[in-house]
């Protein structure tokens, strides 16, 4: 773990945090997961920095190996855990791809507010949260990601981006490294 820094003007980015998939199998205690994300939130907040709320509501097209889920899903799938708290100043994006920025203005609502850098946490480690992560990389943002805000259904998947991909994409921390760092500047 190697977290320095968090730019003055930096964004949460929550993904997928929503009633359908908070009850999926994953590996880590999803209340611990929810728990930190709200407590990161509640910092970015006070400090009047943005909060990104992100959810899903289905998958890119295209031919998988793997089997996945295709029509129409429950009422109330997509809609996000009241202990998030979203406030009025949130930006909430609806996904239709794994990552937060691939067919969504994000990007554009990011820069165009000044954010030069993102953290980001939610569910799951090895698609939502790494494709995110990647995206936003590639668009320019400096990357945080808070590894003990995080977990998969695959533990494999879960490891290999945390040991593998994320030192590549950016820094990695924990939600009290990102709160210390809050907190050292001032802001």
């Amino acid at each position: 773990m190697a977290l320095t820094t968090l730019d003055p003007n930096t964004a949460l980015i929550i993904v997928d945090l929503q009633k359908g998939i908070i009850g999926l199998p994953v590996i880590h205690p999803i209340g611990d997961i929810i728990e930190r994300a709200r407590a990161l939130a509640d910092a970015f907040r006070e400090r009047g920095l943005r909060v990104v709320l992100v959810n899903v509501a289905g998958g890119a097209p295209g031919r998988t190996e793997q089997p996945r889920q295709t029509g129409p899903r429950p009422e109330g799938w997509t809609d996000l855990i009241p202990e998030l708290n979203q406030q009025p100043g949130d930006i909430v994006v609806t996904k239709w791809t794994w990552g937060a920025f691939a067919s969504t203005d994000l990007e554009t609502q990011l820069k165009a507010l000044g954010v030069t850098q993102v953290v980001i946490l939610g569910v799951a480690t090895g698609t939502g949260v790494e494709a995110t992560a990647r995206q936003a990389y590639e668009q320019g943002f400096n990357v945080t990601l808070a590894i003990d805000a995080m977990t998969d259904m695959r533990p494999e998947a879960h490891d290999y981006s945390i040991k593998n991909v994320f030192p590549r994409l950016g820094e990695t921390g924990t939600c009290q490294d990102i709160v210390d760092l809050l907190a050292a500047r001032g802001a």
